[in-house]
């Protein structure tokens, strides 16, 4: 089964190709830019511009890593995150199939129905 949308299955072909190269590769067909990450860390991590963000050219995707005060830490991290939303892009779900439930589902379905019921109508009556 494919993607239905022409851009999709672009995406996914390019996505898949992106998957296949190494992390070097992959920084080169990337958009890196670095700046200061915000939050707890210190006076280090609000001077330094520690935190990355990558846009995969092809693709579109945009990933960052904010976590650590190292920014080659947050490159690996981001690299991380960037392969994960390529191979979201690359999934394909399978289309559902319509199913019956069986006769055993719909007598136990109409039983737990009736103990509703007759739980219920124990309470209008005043039950005590």
């Amino acid at each position: 089964m494919e993607h239905a949308d022409p851009q999709q299955r672009r995406l996914a072909a390019a996505a898949a190709l992106a998957l296949a190269l190494d992390d070097e590769a992959l920084l080169r067909a990337c958009e890196v830019s670095t700046f200061i990450g915000g939050g707890p860390g210190g006076q280090h991590r609000n001077k330094t511009a520690s935190a990355v963000r990558l846009v995969h050219l092809p693709t579109g995707v945009t990933v960052t890593a904010t976590e650590r005060r190292s920014q080659a830490q947050n490159r690996g991290t981001a690299l991380e995150r960037l392969r994960a939303a390529l191979r979201a892009l690359t999934h394909v779900r399978r289309p559902r199939r319509a199913t019956r439930p069986s006769r055993g589902a719909k007598e136990r379905r109409l039983d737990a129905k009736k103990r509703q019921g007759r739980k219920k109508a124990e309470r209008r009556d005043g039950g005590w």
